[in-house]
Order: structure tokens, then sequence, then C-alpha cells
């Protein structure tokens, strides 16, 4: 018989053999912890990733007839509050409608009045950090420190009315879209 195969392995020979073996304790409870995943994903269906609308009641901010492509509609949303100014702008996409964004920078509060570029459809540079959004998704940041996009403004339209009845994403400054600030 060869000596190689009456060589026996011990753990003094591979002092590390034992440090990937999972014990019966750790299986159960690793098995109990995707068991316990699986259940909660399907509790809660959607709830993790939904986007959160605060709905309000509806506001008449402008008319179809009167936007103009790359035109801006000035107007505060939901409240009468500094950090409720809002952009309501027509892009002149194929989409066609108009579109309305808060325009406080979500990096720091700092206001994007008056930052809006028509012939690149983006809101910015921000004075602050640069962060530039792009309104032609749905506010996404392209450049610049802000880490989430603008909030969205929900339109609605009523005949030649445009409405706002809610907000997509958290107003800078409030702890909750759903409570006045004083």
């Amino acid at each position: 018989m060869d000596q190689s195969m009456k060589t026996r392995v011990t753990p003094e020979k591979l002092p590390n053999a034992l440090e990937y073996c999972v014990t019966r304790r750790q299986f159960l409870f690793m098995g109990a912890a995707a068991v316990g995943t699986v259940t909660l994903a399907t509790v809660v269906p959607g709830q993790l990733f939904s986007a959160q609308v605060a709905a309000y009641d509806g506001m008449m901010v402008g008319r179809l007839s009167e936007l103009r492509v790359g035109e801006v509609v000035q107007f505060r949303y939901p409240w009468d509050h500094g950090n409720c100014d809002s952009y309501l702008i027509k892009l002149g996409t194929p989409a066609g409608g108009g579109i309305a964004f808060n325009t406080i920078c979500p990096h720091m509060g700092i206001s994007l009045l008056g930052s809006f570029k028509s012939e690149h459809q983006v809101m910015g540079p921000c004075p602050s950090h640069l962060s530039t959004y792009d309104l032609t998704r749905h506010g996404m940041i392209i450049s610049g420190h802000a880490s989430q996009g603008l909030p969205q403004i929900v339109l609605e339209a009523r005949g030649d009315e445009i409405y706002a009845t809610g907000v997509m994403a958290l107003i800078y400054g409030f702890g909750n879209n759903e409570v006045q600030p004083v």
C-alpha cells in the first residue's frame, strides 16, 4: 500500500479546516432567516420600493392653452412656504403636456429659481455645489453633490386647467410632506 494512503489528516495538519464548517445551530439560523425574508417580501408586496406620494387637495397652477415651450410658471405648492416654490414647465417633448418640480435643491436647500435651462431641459447648476437635474428624466441628478432628484409635483389635467395634486419625494426642510410647516 502506498505511504500517502496511510497518512491521516488531523486538525493539527489543517489548522483552518474547522473554521469553514457550519454548525447545526448556524445552519438552522440561516435557514430561518431565509424563510423569514421570503415571507416578509410576500406579506408587504411592493411597499419597500414604491414611490412615496403625498396627496393634497388639488390646486390650479395653470392652463394648458397658456403654456409655452421653455417658459416657466412659478407657483407655491402644497403650502405658501419658501421651500414650496415650484415651476410648471412645458418641455416640448413627444409626451406633450407640462411637468412641475419643486425648486429647492435637495442637497443643501438652496433655491434653484431662475436656473432652468430650456435648451438643455435641465434645472441648475445649484449655486452652492453645482448639482444639476434632468427634467426629462423625472428630475434625476446628472451632476453635482446631491444624492436624490428634485421632488416632482403630481399634475392632473381637468379640461384646459392644470391642477397640482401631490408631491413625489420629500421637500427639503420638512420632516414629512403631510404636515403643514409653521
